[in-house]
């Protein structure tokens, strides 16, 4: 994705010295002349752009508050019940956030929380009234679960049309059929989407690398990004020359989980980066850190986002919208 002059740059170069596919160049030479090539790229490449989650939440935000003051003029208030298990810092971090997000766009949000301790049966029954509650328009618990509860079973009681996380089977099932769908999609999936979207980057024809395989992120934008007409490389943790699968894509989408695992080496200028990852930083206690060594990649691709502020707010704005979304279907079909 590099601009005109760095492509008319790098074409004058290949004409005016030895080419790397010339058969009267022994090995070392051409290894110096991509190095030098290389080089020069660097030397006119810029610092990256960054990808500001904080504004495209911005937008989605004023977009729902628009939506939640309609619903609400005609008596319609759109609500998310939010069930945390247990007492996980991750879980309650992101729970607050849940909240102060749905204070801010008019969605009223009811979280329950439950000893990690529950019974099956109780927090199925729970889960199984939600359902029913006309008033509740989006159901939302945090996973893993204890290893006590059942969490695929549990989940399937979650409706289709309350789904706003894409949980349960059922609605993972329609994503993956593709076409209309009662469910959505999962929010940080979305949420990566979305990022595209506002910031008008390609999707049609170019080649994507997604790096994480999990039924909540890494499986679900593969196929958000095939439904997009992207060419998509799902690739793990057992994927072999992994450097050589980032260094060829267009788009690099790193969600596994493992601090600053995309190094420098491992992409090229012309790329975008969607930085999913939010770890805890090993070299810098109580902070937060992705799954690309950002410092790396900051002054070698064209657009990377930020960890934090990047992917991580717009998932929270994307699950507001997904409840106001249902609530507007409900006021519709009701």
């Amino acid at each position: 994705m590099l601009n005109q002059n760095e492509n008319n740059n790098i074409e004058n170069k290949l004409t005016n010295e030895p080419n790397i596919n010339d058969e009267n160049l022994d090995l070392m030479s051409k290894i110096l002349l991509e190095e030098e090539l290389m080089n020069n790229i660097l030397t006119n490449q810029q610092e990256a752009r960054i990808l500001s989650g904080k504004e495209v939440a911005a937008a989605i935000a004023d977009d729902c508050l628009t939506r939640a003051i309609h619903l609400q003029s005609r008596g319609c208030h759109p609500t998310l019940a939010v069930f945390r298990v247990g007492e996980r810092p991750d879980d309650i971090y992101y729970e607050n956030s849940i909240k102060r997000h749905c204070e801010q766009v008019g969605v009223r949000c009811q979280t329950l929380t439950l000893p990690a301790t529950i019974r099956e049966e109780e927090f199925a029954s729970m889960l199984t009234q939600t359902s029913q509650d006309s008033s509740i328009h989006g159901i939302f618990f945090f996973s893993p679960l204890p290893p006590n509860l059942n969490e695929t079973y549990l989940r399937s009681l979650i409706t289709p049309d309350k789904d706003v996380d894409c949980l349960a089977r059922a609605t993972q099932a329609e994503l993956y059929f593709g076409g209309p769908t009662r469910g959505f999609a999962p929010c940080t999936a979305a949420a990566v989407m979305e990022m595209l979207r506002y910031y008008q980057i390609p999707v049609a024809g170019k080649q994507v690398v997604v790096l994480g395989r999990s039924l909540v992120v890494g499986r679900p934008l593969a196929m958000l990004l095939l439904d997009a007409n992207a060419t998509v490389t799902i690739a793990h943790s057992k994927s072999e020359n992994l450097s050589q699968v980032c260094w060829q894509a267009d788009i690099v989408i790193a969600a596994v989980g493992k601090p600053r695992l995309v190094q420098g080496g491992w992409l090229r200028p012309g790329q975008v980066v969607i930085d999913i990852g939010a770890n805890a930083d090993p070299e810098n206690g109580g902070k937060m850190c992705g799954d690309v060594d950002f410092a790396a990649a900051h002054s070698m691709v064209e657009a990377i986002t930020p960890v934090p502020g990047g992917v991580g707010l717009v998932t929270t704005a994307i699950l507001c919208r997904h409840v106001i979304e249902a609530a507007e279907r409900e006021s519709v079909n009701g």
